[in-house]
């Protein structure tokens, strides 16, 4: 029977290999760790989740919800691991990040036809899918760059703080979501104009990490997760747009928005740790403890993890990447995950379960699925594949990407719903005659 191989146990290197061994392949799931550590990981588990614990929003109507729906109608492990780790984050997917580790890696283990094989990759070999992710190996980057002929492009990322409830001084903080969607989830610290600008002195002023990178003196973060240090030298109300927003959160001791707020977003099922939403930050220790410890309700904060920076490396996949995750001229090797220039857990995985299954095809003799531009994951899939390579740039779950309603529709949310059923109408359409046909 064909063995095949899969280098990478993150999410997208999970879901690929439980869609591999689902089609009665064998599979052999290689992670390096803890052979070789990462910068930014601080286990050894499966799907551990390095930055933010939330795979974004689960809100009907949104990019990231319909992507998930697809997901889970093709049988996405990681979906269904993340429902047993859920946390309560109002209208969003959270997880406790140990829990779910387990869960994956549990649901793994139970398949007899898969491996787990602790050690590095360093050159491909036989049937493949390279899920490496944005932290692969020197030694496996250069290789894959070489064989493939591509640029190897980067950019640099950042993980928020987490802090324990019992530290917080709850007389201070308020439990809401934003609008009031779904639970009431977040612990939510106001400030004052007064406290606002204090903060963002403070902030602007604190030193930097040293990176000690050759590329230290052309830093470039991706846009979705830049530092929050990085928005606040941008201008003195960018927080307050952004990861500090107060609208839509009504704080009950004055019935009014604050002037800014952050958000604390549960970490772990029992409600024990909480991270600073948006406050992913490269800032030296020291000045996170004393610049974070200014947020109302945090001044005797115990931090349980102080944000990290690290560098994300991905490559140029429109010049050898066919939008069934399979390489061009290769039905034999896929690539999935943030290595291929998608930006986000939940699409990382998406990229994952699309390789794995198309891979699974193409070794069985069957052609792979090519799926339809009106879903989300397929334009995820068609732009990975066909961008401009020498632009490309890592690239969300968004609308923009989604062919568009072919009516005009001034009614956005209307629109957004039947973009929707016209998605998951069209990825029926291909996969459940199959799924009726196994």
């Amino acid at each position: 029977m064909t063995t095949v191989h899969v280098v990478g146990g993150g999410l997208a290197g999970s879901e690929a290999a439980w869609q591999l061994a689902r089609q009665g392949l064998d599979v052999v799931l290689h992670e390096m760790r803890p052979t070789r550590p990462t910068p930014a990981h601080k286990g050894d588990g499966l799907a551990e989740l390095v930055c933010s614990n939330s795979l974004g929003s689960d809100t009907t109507g949104s990019a990231p919800a319909l992507l998930k729906a697809e997901m889970r109608h093709l049988g996405s492990v990681i979906l269904d691991a993340a429902a047993e780790a859920r946390v309560p984050a109002g209208a969003a997917l959270a997880v406790d990040r140990d829990v779910f580790s387990v869960a994956v890696t549990r649901r793994l283990a139970s398949l007899p036809n898969l491996r787990l094989s602790r050690d590095e990759v360093v050159c491909l070999d036989g049937p493949v899918v390279v899920a490496s992710g944005p932290l692969t190996s020197p030694d496996l980057a250069a290789h894959l760059q070489a064989q493939l002929g591509v640029d190897q492009l980067h950019f640099f990322d950042a993980a928020a703080p987490v802090v324990t409830r019992e530290s917080l001084d709850m007389d201070r903080l308020f439990v809401a979501s934003r609008w009031d969607k779904g639970e009431a989830a977040y612990l939510n610290a106001p400030m004052n104009r007064e406290e606002y600008a204090a903060f963002h002195a403070a902030l602007v002023e604190a030193e930097n990490t040293v990176l000690h990178l050759e590329e230290e003196k052309d830093v470039a973060f991706f846009e979705g997760c830049l530092p929050v240090e990085v928005l606040a030298r941008r201008g003195v109300d960018t927080l307050r747009y952004g990861p500090m927003k107060p609208v839509g959160l009504t704080d009950p001791r004055t019935g009014r928005w604050p002037y800014a707020c952050v958000q604390l977003r549960q970490d772990t099922v029992t409600g024990d740790m909480f991270n600073l939403v948006g406050f992913q930050t490269q800032l030296k220790w020291g000045d996170q403890k004393r610049v974070f410890s200014m947020i109302p309700g945090l001044a005797e904060a115990e931090f349980v993890r102080l944000g990290v920076m690290h560098r994300n490396t991905y490559l140029a996949s429109p010049a050898f990447l066919e939008p069934t995750m399979l390489r061009r001229g290769r039905a034999d090797q896929a690539f999935a995950g943030t290595l291929i220039g998608v930006e986000g857990y939940t699409e990382a995985a998406a990229t994952g379960l699309l390789a794995g299954i198309n891979l699974g095809r193409a070794l069985r003799g069957h052609a792979p699925l090519v799926l339809p531009t009106t879903t989300m994951l397929g334009a995820l899939a068609r732009y990975v594949a066909s961008a401009d390579p020498a632009n490309f740039q890592p690239m969300n779950a968004n609308w923009g990407l989604v062919d568009p309603w072919p009516e005009r529709m001034r009614d956005k949310s209307e629109r957004r719903r039947r973009q929707g059923e016209r998605a998951l109408s069209d990825l029926s359409a291909i996969v459940d005659p199959i799924t009726a046909r196994a």
